[in-house]
């Protein structure tokens, strides 16, 4: 079965590089194009179910891939993204240079990296990730009738996702880098081997 993981479509917040988190930001005008564009190229595509993130950025842009077609989307809190707490709102440019924060080790050393007291760890994303991934997406993989799964979330959700599959420490957590907005990593899942395979993590449906 193939999965295919989409980060959702540009906000403002990600123009301006806030931290979003948890906190429900919409999708710019320029990310409604960017999923409507990656719907439009993937209308041929066979995707048996979608599952999103709760959040507004991600399941509008689950919606807009989806178009008018009958495809079942389905809503997971454990799709959500990483929280930061009151930091949710900041500059992460500003952030990163402040030497007082551990934040300033986010993208480059995330090992090292200790959330606010009101966050999430990396830690605890991998986790929940993973927990989603062995509870709904690796059973349905034993059903032949599916044959492509999507799922639509977010940067460092995804990220976490890929952590599991690949079985990283949080050290390599960003291996790859950040997914671009709309960005499809697309992975096969193998349920009698319950092994992964990776085909692309780099795939872009629009044009830039």
């Amino acid at each position: 079965m193939e999965i295919y993981i989409v980060r959702h479509g540009e906000t403002l917040w990600n123009k301006d590089k806030r931290l979003q988190g948890r906190t429900d930001i919409e999708l710019s005008d320029y990310g409604r194009k960017l999923a409507t564009e990656t719907g439009e190229a993937l209308a041929d595509t066979r995707i048996d179910h979608i599952f999103s993130s709760p959040l507004k950025r991600a399941y509008e842009t689950a919606t807009l891939i989806r178009g008018s077609r009958d495809i079942p989307i389905t809503t997971d809190e454990r799709l959500k993204e990483l929280s930061f707490g009151h930091y949710e709102g900041d500059n992460f440019s500003e952030l990163i240079r402040d030497d007082s924060l551990t934040f300033k080790y986010f993208f480059k050393q995330p090992q090292l990296y200790v959330p606010a007291e009101d966050a999430e760890s990396l830690e605890e994303l991998i986790e929940r990730a993973g927990d989603f991934m062995k509870t709904v997406i690796e059973p349905m993989a034993s059903d032949k009738e599916n044959e492509r799964v999507m799922i639509v979330a977010h940067g460092a959700l995804n990220k976490a996702i890929m952590s599991y599959i690949k079985g990283h420490s949080t050290e390599y957590f960003w291996s790859g880098g950040l997914q671009q907005n709309c960005n499809v990593i697309i992975v096969d899942y193998n349920a009698e081997k319950k092994q992964y395979s990776i085909i692309d993590e780099t795939r872009l449906f629009y044009q830039e």
